[in-house]
């Protein structure tokens, strides 16, 4: 079989694995089956040639994972319920699928959320500490400052959620979703005694990914006037956040394809120090969800082109 990419993410009782043409998500239920979602997915790059075009393609990325993201946590969210609180909620079984327009919602309160929390509220706390004169309005120091407060209020954030109970068990899935990817990119076979070994460490991690996109933005905010008013540097961190994606994703993908060189781990060591907070060890069954995910992605991916869900 020819060398192939995937990816993957943590959802609620389960992990969601990713292969180029196929999205798996496995979840154990409370009763302890696993249940699974597989859909074939057609790359965007097949349609529209131009989605491969460097930096471009990052962004595209980001807003594709997004979607795939919000699905399966919703998929995950309904299936780890048990039967009472299905009943109290009034979804059944099979049900309770985001519409379109309760996708685009989500999307924009999420991105809402996190513009305003990562990228105008440090801005606006750089213009506050300028006016008090505690730091000078020279165009390099405030665009140091204002992402130096960015990358605190990225890791308070992390830390902060890294306490929540619910979320501890959503970092193993994490830890295990980690484990799976090494063990399948070291060919080994996908079993619980194999997996268990690998580091729940991943370089092309989307924790990692995050922080390299607080990295990017400080120096590409460094370029916007210092003269402009408030409002339009706001608006430029919402405007040029898909270049900065972009950028990101590129810079990932070479890591990754250059991550044994002496610099590049150098650079990616801060990234999977960070991953320290965002996995946690999985256990045995965890990890089974994770190893389940991924097959049932990498099958549909070599060509079973049904939709199903599997119990």
């Amino acid at each position: 079989m020819d060398k192939i990419h995937v990816g993957g993410q943590a959802v609620i009782e389960g992990v969601m694995m990713r292969a180029p043409r196929s999205v798996a998500i496995a979840v154990r239920r409370p009763d302890g089956e696993i249940v699974v979602r597989r859909e074939l997915v057609v790359p965007l790059s097949e349609r529209f040639p131009i989605v491969k075009t460097p930096v471009i393609r990052g962004a595209v990325a980001l807003f594709t994972s997004l979607i795939i993201g919000i699905r399966s946590l919703n998929f995950s969210a309904n299936e780890a319920m048990t039967e009472e609180e299905k009943e109290k909620e009034g979804v059944k079984d099979g049900g309770g699928e985001l519409s379109s327009w309760a996708m685009a919602g989500t999307m924009i309160v999420a991105f809402g959320f996190g513009i305003g929390l990562f990228f105008v509220m440090p801005l606006y706390a750089t213009k506050w500490l300028t006016q008090l004169a505690v730091i000078s309005d020279n165009n390099i120091v405030f665009n140091l400052v204002d992402g130096v407060i960015r990358v605190i209020v990225f890791l308070l954030y992390i830390w902060a959620i890294s306490c929540m109970k619910d979320i501890q068990r959503v970092f193993q899935y994490h830890g295990a979703e980690h484990k799976s990817i090494f063990a399948f990119e070291a060919g080994e076979e996908l079993i619980v005694e194999n997996v268990r070994r690998f580091s729940r460490l991943h370089p092309r991690c989307g924790t990692s990914f995050l922080l390299i996109v607080m990295l990017v933005s400080i120096a590409v905010f460094s370029l916007i006037p210092k003269l402009w008013p408030f409002y339009l540097k706001a608006g430029s961190r919402i405007v040029l956040l898909p270049m900065i994606a972009g950028i990101s994703y590129e810079f990932l993908k070479w890591s990754a394809a250059n991550e044994n060189h002496p610099l590049v781990k150098m650079v990616i060591a801060p990234g999977l120090a960070l991953q320290r907070l965002t996995t946690r060890e999985p256990d045995d069954s965890q990890l089974e969800v994770a190893i389940r995910s991924l097959n049932e992605a990498l099958e549909v991916n070599a060509g079973y082109k049904d939709d199903r869900i599997v119990v």
